[in-house]
């Protein structure tokens, strides 16, 4: 397996990685603003553990500012550039 073949497979693996992810946090937030959710029950309690961390990352940069909580916008910024970046580094790699 060449160095080609193998980015050719990352790359759009990643793409669809980061494209689920993403959908994965626009849920989260969306449901956040439900305050009867259960966090601790079934499929919630999936949902938040696979997202909480990496929000959490962002949530101690930015506190949340009269009770409205901005880390996930830089969260989804975050995750869109660095995505990009590797996504298009892979796709570009010499032959």
């Amino acid at each position: 397996m060449t160095v080609e073949m193998i980015a050719q497979t990352l790359a759009p693996a990643l793409s669809n990685f980061i494209q689920i992810y993403v959908v994965l946090l626009f849920v989260r937030v969306l449901l956040s603003w439900f305050p009867n959710i259960d966090w601790s029950s079934n499929p919630w309690a999936i949902l938040s553990q696979l997202t909480d961390p990496y929000l959490n990352l962002f949530r101690s940069i930015i506190p949340p500012l009269g009770g409205i909580d901005l880390s996930p916008i830089l969260a989804f910024l975050a995750l869109q550039v660095v995505g990009g970046l590797l996504v298009s580094g892979l796709a570009s790699l010499p032959v």
